[in-house]
Parts: C-alpha cells; sequence; structure tokens
C-alpha cells in the first residue's frame, strides 16, 4: 500500500458508511448482546463484534453464533437471532454512534467541488437511511444503496455499477471511499477508483494489505486529492 496520489477527471464519488463515515461499532455491540442475552448467550466484547462487521447483518449474526455453536447449531439458532437482532438495532440505530472527524468537512469539499455523491453501505437500507439522517448526512447524497437493495453486495461490483449507470458516468471518473476490502475489491471489479481510510473496520485485518489507490487520513484529505 503507498500513499494516494492525486486522482483526475472524477465526477463522482461513492462513500461506504459503517467504519467510513460513521462508528457503528458501538451499535452493533448494543444490538448483537441484547440478542445474546435473549437466546442466554454470554455477551461479547466490541472488539470481536467489530472484526464481524463488513459483509452484511447475515454474515454478522452468523459468525457471532459460531462463538457458541457449530455450524449446525448456527443454523438452528439463525432466524430467532436474526429476528431478535432486527428489533434491538431498530431500536437504538445511531443512539451509541458517532460521526469519525473529518467527515462534514470532506462531503462539504467533496460537494464544493461539483461531485455528486452516494452512499453504498452493506447495512439493510431501512437502517442506513434512518442513521443518515439521524446523523445530518442524508441531504449530502443523491443515492443510497443497502444490502438489500440489489441482488448482490459489496465486495460484488453490482451495487457500484449501479451507482454509474444512475449518474451517467463511466467507472473511471468515479472514485470509491471505504475502510474495508469490500470497496477495494469491489471499486476495482467495478473498474472505479479507489481510496480507503485507515480508522475503520476491515473484519479486523490491516487494510494496508488492501489493494487500492492508496490511504487517506479523513474523507477530507480524501477531497483535496480529488481534482474534479
Amino acid at each position: 500500500m503507498q500513499d494516494a496520489a492525486m486522482l483526475p477527471g472524477i465526477r463522482a464519488a461513492i462513500i461506504d458508511l459503517d467504519g467510513t463515515m460513521i462508528h457503528t461499532a458501538p451499535d452493533f455491540h448494543v444490538a448483537v448482546n441484547r440478542m445474546r442475552d435473549e437466546l442466554g448467550l454470554p455477551p461479547l466484547d466490541i472488539e470481536t463484534i467489530t472484526h464481524f462487521v463488513g459483509k452484511g447483518t447475515e454474515n454478522l449474526i452468523r459468525r457471532v453464533l459460531a462463538v457458541d455453536f457449530d455450524e449446525g447449531g448456527a443454523d438452528t439458532h439463525f432466524a430467532q437471532a436474526l429476528a431478535s437482532y432486527l428489533k434491538h438495532y431498530l431500536a437504538i440505530n445511531g443512539d451509541f454512534s458517532s460521526i469519525y472527524p473529518g467527515v462534514r468537512e470532506g462531503l462539504d469539499a467533496l460537494r464544493g467541488k461539483g461531485l455528486r455523491l452516494a452512499c453504498v453501505t452493506n447495512k439493510p437500507v431501512d437502517f442506513a437511511v434512518p442513521l443518515l439522517e439521524k446523523s445530518g448526512l442524508r441531504h449530502y447524497f443523491e443515492i443510497v444503496y443497502g444490502g438489500d437493495s440489489l441482488p448482490r453486495k459489496k465486495p460484488d461490483p453490482l451495487p457500484l455499477l449501479q451507482v454509474c449507470e444512475d449518474f451517467g458516468l463511466p467507472p473511471a471518473q468515479v472514485v470509491a471511499i471505504g475502510d474495508s476490502s469490500n470497496d477495494a475489491q469491489a471499486a476495482r471489479a467495478a473498474g472505479c477508483r479507489v481510496l480507503n481510510v485507515p480508522y475503520g473496520y476491515n473484519h479486523g485485518e490491516s487494510i494496508h494489505g488492501v489493494d487500492s489507490d492508496g490511504i487517506v487520513p479523513t474523507l477530507l484529505d480524501a477531497a483535496r486529492l480529488i481534482a474534479a
């Protein structure tokens, strides 16, 4: 991984949500442990839960159940655990989260350069939109796609390609900004440029091993590198 260089000719940005714009791990921690309590399971620490974040809600719940059950046991408890988790997450969505430094400034700078903005996340869209609204970020984005908005989610390129089609732009004029390998793999497969932030989740692995166009300390730093 190398420091990011200037990215010329960019006309739109696709920005991830969890771990990129908003520190949502505390919300996951509360909702997961309320679900586990209903199932008679002991609580997990926030670091463990954070490592499970990034590939959608179903994957999160399966990994949480795998702490206590073999594959068959996890399958048996999955439906109950998922329903419980969704109930608890909906009740507290955004209550324990915080916006990362430089996010508002970065979004203002991107929009000031005339870039069109989309948010693409693997979080269910019915959770993503209220979280963006509660955080005061929804108005920045023309498009919000969740992990259940389209047939496939990141790291599949489909959501990014859909945004490019929506905006009427070739992928080479679109940059994806995210905290994990999901974002980088989706962008590479779609033909978009990609920048990573270093402070997010990335499944508990170092972001420095991810193939991207560079690491930027904040969203504001990303905006400074983008030449519209």
